[in-house]
C-alpha cells in the first residue's frame, strides 16, 4: 500500500478564504441596509396601512395614476401632468373664482406643507383649476409656493373620486411620488381634521422611501 502525503493549506490561503467570507457577509449586510427603507415603506403601506381615526383619510383602491394629459400654467405654458411625478402632492380642485371654501382649502394645504418642517420639500401643494377664467390678483401672494395648473374638467372627473354626496372640489387629495392617487381626505376639512391629516401625511413620509424632494 502506498501512502500519498498532500501538503497542508498555507496560512496565506486560509487568510484569503477568511477575507472572502467576511467580504461576502459585508456585501449582504450593505444590501440589507440599502433595501431596508424600501421594504419598510412597502410593509407600512400594504400591511400596516397607516390611517387616522376611523373614517378619516380614505385610501383609493385601486390606485389611480396621474392622467396622460396636458395642463396649462397660469402663464400659458403647456405642462404635462406627468411632470408632477417624483414628489408627494397634496392637491385640491376649484374654479378660478375660488370662493371662501376654496380659499380655506388653499390655506390648509399651505399650512400642512409648512408644518412638515424638514420634510416640507418632499411635498408640493397643488391647485388644479377646472375652468379658463382669470385668477384674482389678490390670490397671487398666497400662491407663491403653490403649483397652479388648469386641467380639463373631464380629466379631473375621471381621475379624482369624490366621497358620498360630495364633489371633488370639497376634498384634499394625496398623490405619492410614483404619481398614484392614493388618499382622499374628508370633505370640507376643518382645523381639527387638518391636524389629523398632518399626522397621516407625516407617518407616510417617515415610512416611505423616495429621492427626498425635487
Amino acid at each position: 500500500m502506498t501512502l500519498t502525503v498532500h501538503s497542508l493549506p498555507s496560512p496565506q490561503f486560509a487568510a484569503d478564504a477568511q477575507r472572502t467570507k467576511r467580504g461576502r457577509w459585508t456585501m449582504i449586510a450593505l444590501l440589507l441596509v440599502c433595501a431596508a427603507p424600501v421594504l419598510a415603506s412597502y410593509f407600512t403601506y400594504y400591511v400596516i396601512r397607516p390611517t387616522g381615526r376611523p373614517g378619516f383619510g380614505t385610501l383609493i383602491e385601486p390606485q389611480r395614476p396621474i392622467p396622460e394629459a396636458t395642463a396649462v400654467a397660469l402663464d400659458g405654458r403647456s405642462v404635462p401632468l406627468g411632470s408632477l411625478r417624483g414628489q408627494w402632492l397634496l392637491l385640491s380642485v376649484a374654479d378660478a373664482a375660488c370662493d371662501p371654501a376654496c380659499r380655506q382649502r388653499l390655506y390648509l394645504q399651505h399650512q400642512l406643507r409648512e408644518s412638515l418642517g424638514k420634510n416640507m420639500d418632499r411635498l408640493d401643494w397643488v391647485w388644479l383649476i377646472d375652468d379658463a377664467a382669470p385668477v384674482s390678483d389678490a390670490l397671487a401672494p398666497a400662491l407663491k409656493s403653490a403649483v397652479v395648473l388648469r386641467v380639463a374638467p373631464d380629466v379631473l372627473a375621471h381621475w379624482l373620486p369624490a366621497g358620498g354626496d360630495h364633489a371633488p372640489t370639497e376634498h384634499l387629495y394625496l398623490v405619492d411620488p410614483q404619481g398614484n392617487l392614493m388618499m382622499r381626505f374628508p370633505a370640507n376639512l376643518d382645523l381639527a381634521g387638518a391636524s389629523q391629516a398632518k399626522r397621516t401625511i407625516g407617518r407616510l413620509l417617515r415610512a416611505a422611501w423616495d429621492s427626498g424632494g425635487r
